[in-house]
């Protein structure tokens, strides 16, 4: 933003000396901010968001004593969050996130007396959380954004004292220490996110006491169990995520299903032995996402997985269950997301591509069922309703016979993965149609023949192994195919041409090297 930028031109005309609203968001501007910005004393709003600007803020900008919003978010900013900050007293929302500021959050912050909603996160920000220091600071403060930078300590147990909190987000940075008992006085609150830090100790009882939290979020730290009694008083709770910690629960605590709101339940890495607890069929409000990855689960897919209606989510990845997919998940026609890899699961998989449909192309966009035993069922897909998705792992089974030509229907797919199965035929020709296709693996299978011509048509194709199988012939010359690296096509003896060798010529006529089975 040189001297003939606009905001520079603006700011330097006499009658922008009243201006009130500067509104020069998503425009693509770039350069830095004009230090004379801190000129315009009548200046309530300055919202200049998703723009390329770079450079530091000014000092010059605490001059604005009459701003009641300042938006610059999504740019390229650098440097330190001006000191005097706290200098602007009616200040009532400050965004700063998605920059690329470093060094400490300014003490000065905490006499911001009406500011309400502060996002400082998606920064380099480093340091402690230095405020308030003292009772009634940030008393006016209901939304705080710290998540995503590199701020370190404990949360202050004056956190408790900012009584106007409803929605606090602290995670991915690397606060240590134990969960403050103080943060049970926010009696508005509702969103509380801690993910990704280094938390630990227990969960205290005083958060039973936030009977408007909706959202609770703990995950990825060292919160260790057991896991109080009081969560069970949390009547509006929704979405509770207490994955990946030290919790060693065991058995899954029965209280959830006491909770009359809860829908969407993580216990990935919690430790949990056992079968697939039951009253989980039965809970008050239907559940829509469940995630219970990475334990200790035994025994079978219930048949009751059919009557979870309202189910967008479910992931059962990396657990020690043996049985079928059973038929009854066809009932799940709002299924969005299904994850079941890394089980001993084991026979067709037609249910997954039979599942009932809300919508045009159907419900399912990510479905992984890779390092199983399943056998059959991979011709049904693109058979059914199912025509949306855009992630299909079945990689790592011990799936027969040939890939349909209806697998082109699944005009979405961005990532297809078969290997390492004992697949065979031709290479569908049906997949030169699935134009979004970005990543193909279907290495180490039985394919014959030629690769299809119609691959060229992959234009988006960035990721291509058809490495160890009996495929024969030309590889078709053209981009993407021939930009791929030798390792795509290694393994199959009868191929030739770019980027393999030069296929053999006598004369006029092409001769491919015979190729023995395996």
């Amino acid at each position: 933003m040189e001297t003939s930028s606009p905001v520079r031109c603006l700011i330097v005309s006499v009658s922008c000396q009243n201006l009130k609203e500067l509104h020069l968001y998503e425009n693509r501007l770039s350069g830095s901010l004009p230090s004379t910005l801190g000129d315009l004393r009548n200046l309530k709003q300055l919202l200049l968001y998703s723009n390329e600007l770079a450079g530091m803020i000014p000092d010059s900008f605490t001059n604005l004593t009459n701003i009641v919003q300042i938006d610059l978010h999504s740019n390229i900013l650098t440097g330190h969050i001006p000191e005097r900050i706290g200098e602007m007293q009616v200040l009532e929302k400050l965004d700063l996130s998605k920059n690329l500021l470093t060094g400490k959050i300014p003490l000065s912050l905490a006499n911001l007396n009406s500011i309400s909603e502060m996002y400082l996160d998606s920064n380099h920000l480093e340091g402690e959380i230095p405020f308030p220091s003292s009772f009634g600071q940030l008393s006016s403060l209901s939304f705080l954004r710290l998540d995503d930078n590199h701020l370190t300590g404990r949360i202050p147990a004056s956190f408790g004292n900012m009584i106007s909190l409803q929605r606090v987000s602290l995670e991915n940075n690397k606060f240590d220490g134990v969960i403050p008992s103080s943060l049970g006085n926010l009696s508005s609150l509702t969103e509380l996110y801690l993910s990704g830090n280094l938390l630990s100790g227990q969960i205290p009882e005083s958060v039973g006491q936030l009977s408007q939290l909706i959202m609770f979020n703990v995950s990825h730290n060292q919160i260790q169990g057991p896991l109080p009694h009081e969560l069970s008083s949390l009547q509006n709770l929704q979405t509770l995520d207490l994955s990946f910690n030290h919790l060693n629960l065991i058995s899954f605590p029965k209280w959830l299903a006491q909770l009359p709101s809860l829908s969407r339940i993580y216990f990935a890495g919690c430790g949990i032995q056992g079968e697939i607890p039951v009253f989980l069929q039965a809970t008050p409000s239907p559940i829509q996402e469940l995630d219970l990855s990475s334990n200790h689960l035994t025994g079978s897919l219930p048949a009751w997985l059919g009557r979870l209606t309202q189910l967008y989510k479910l992931n059962f990845s990396r657990n020690s269950l043996v049985s079928r997919i059973p038929v009854s998940v066809t009932n799940l026609q709002y299924l969005g997301v299904l994850d079941l890899h890394s089980n001993k699961l084991s026979g067709p998989i037609n249910n997954v591509f039979r599942i009932g449909n809300a919508f045009s192309d159907g419900s399912l966009t990510y479905v992984d069922l890779s390092d199983n035993y399943f056998s059959t069922g991979v011709v049904q897909a693109g058979v059914g309703s199912q025509t949306g998705i855009q992630y299909l792992n079945l990689s790592h089974n011990f799936l027969e016979g040939r890939v349909a030509t209806t697998i082109g229907r699944l005009k979405s797919l961005q990532t297809l993965d078969l290997s390492c199965n004992r697949l065979g035929f031709n290479l569908p020709e049906a997949l030169a149609n699935v134009s979004s296709l970005e990543k193909l693996r279907l290495q180490k299978n039985h394919f014959t023949g030629r690769i299809p011509s119609g691959f060229l048509k992959l234009t988006k194709l960035k990721e291509l192994d058809l490495s160890d199988n009996l495929l024969a012939g030309e590889i078709p010359a053209g981009k993407p195919l021939t930009d791929f690296p030798q390792s795509s096509y290694s393994g199959n003896k009868g191929l030739c041409g770019k980027p393999l060798t030069p296929c053999k010529v006598r004369g006029l006529i092409l001769v491919e090297e015979p190729q023995k089975p395996y």
